[in-house]
């Protein structure tokens, strides 16, 4: 964060870790805390706050130590404030476990962050936070923003416990989703990400069973809505109805982000996933034959009950069916969950089956980004790129922020480049996983 901070003014720093539906609980957490100078400096803060990821055992390592580590560097009589779900799941025991720490919160109170801070006084509501009419100060960019359309699952997956402490699904109101972005739009933002845990479920809490597509219809009324995306759609829950829609907005990108955490029909079941290697395949097929589609995907490796077969299966396919990205994951045996009381792969079984597979992920992601040689591209210009002052950094417009890739702008045929302005560009190189472009002018 950058230090913007005043004389006599109060100094916060915060630290979100995990997703970016938690990105967004941060921001909202930022708008209430206004009157305070954002630092990066943790020695100079009077609030630190840390909100915590409690999905897998790499994330709750990592948000432990982050807790520590604020508590080490920060100066006497500063408050150590810790929210989000690894609070929210472990509330007793870390309650008991972390002296370090002055105040703890957890999903339920984002937009009472102010009063908590102000009374000095734990607070955990019964409920997950839903937002409704919160400012949120953006973080990380002048032109894009997530938008977060729900809250919690009422998914089964046998090996995720969310549903166990986020709750059932909540749907935002879709006339509280189009102000958002419409003040958003109203302040120079023009590219959007929605997201959920479960995006393809919108209102199926409101037995409304495409609700998406009444979204797609509403964002692409607002004017000043130039690019967007729809993050997490799940199979059982995406219809060939929402897939056409998508493809037919001018809007919204055919970008298509589904988890399918396995292809063996044995391991889907087992997952409880709700859909079958059939039914997977098409949907993505669907998406594929769009027009310049872009595909990502997430899978589990080692879960309870995966033979070799099924990983050779795993492999095999996608292998065969091109992804653009590829997010892999261990298995990680977590209480409160269906799989947690299955007999457990070992450890060693799991790390080798998920060397071999970053092999073929990380063949896919080249040969995607090989792709891009010699085509015209529009992209948003981020600033300073993470290899200097060499070069500007971008995103190719249909990518979501952060997670897809860097375009680094090498040379320009436009004297002055704006953060936040939207290009075209030309790819004049791919080295492994890195687009050099030249941009030729303003799109």
């Amino acid at each position: 964060m950058q230090n913007l901070n005043t004389k006599n003014q109060k100094q916060l720093h915060l630290i979100s870790l995990g997703c970016n539906k938690n990105l967004v609980d941060s921001e909202i957490m930022l708008g209430r805390l206004k009157s305070y100078a954002i630092t990066d400096d943790i020695g100079h803060a009077d609030v630190i706050i840390v909100n915590t990821c409690g999905f897998i055992d790499s994330a709750k390592e990592e948000s432990i130590n982050a807790i520590l580590r604020m508590h080490e560097a920060r100066k006497k009589d500063s408050l150590l404030v810790v929210t989000g779900c690894l609070m929210q799941r472990y509330r007793e025991e870390l309650m008991k476990e972390l002296p370090e720490v002055d105040l703890f919160t957890g999903v339920g109170d984002y937009d009472k962050i102010d009063e908590i801070i102000l009374k000095k006084q734990n607070l955990f509501s019964p409920s997950t936070y839903l937002q409704a009419n919160e400012e949120r100060v953006i973080t990380g960019s002048n032109y894009h923003a997530y938008i977060k359309i729900s809250e919690g699952c009422n998914q089964k997956c046998s090996f995720c416990a969310i549903p166990t402490f986020k709750g059932k699904l909540k749907s935002r109101a879709l006339e509280n989703i189009v102000d958002e972005v419409k003040k958003l739009v109203a302040k120079g933002y023009y590219d959007f990400s929605f997201l959920s845990q479960d995006s393809s479920s919108y209102m199926r809490d409101q037995a409304v069973s495409d609700g998406l597509i009444s979204l797609i219809d509403a964002i692409e009324k607002i004017d000043g809505v130039k690019s967007a995306r729809i993050l997490y759609l799940y199979p059982s829950t995406t219809s060939d109805a929402l897939i056409r829609r998508i493809i037919a907005s001018p809007v919204f990108h055919n970008y298509f982000d589904m988890p399918i955490q396995h292809i063996s029909d044995k391991m889907l079941k087992v997952m409880r996933r709700g859909s079958g290697a059939k039914r997977i395949k098409e949907l993505l097929t669907m998406m594929r034959q769009a027009e310049n589609s872009f595909l990502r995907t997430g899978i589990i490796v080692g879960h309870p009950g995966e033979s070799e077969a099924d990983f050779k299966e795993l492999c095999e396919f996608l292998s065969e069916f091109k992804f653009d990205r590829i997010s892999a994951f261990a298995y990680s045996c977590e209480e409160d969950t269906l799989a947690y009381e299955m007999e457990q792969i070992p450890a060693k079984t799991i790390q080798t089956r998920l060397s071999k597979i970053e092999k073929i992920i990380n063949s896919a992601i080249k040969e995607s980004f090989a792709n891009e040689q010699g085509k015209r591209i529009l992209v948003s210009i981020d600033g300073i790129s993470s290899e200097g002052e060499m070069f500007y950094g971008a995103k190719k417009l249909i990518w979501d922020k952060d997670i897809d890739g860097e375009i680094l702008i090498n040379e320009s045929d436009i004297q002055e480049l704006e953060t936040g302005g939207l290009y075209e560009c030309e790819v004049s190189e791919v080295v492994d996983k890195t687009l050099l472009a030249r941009v030729i002018k303003h799109a």
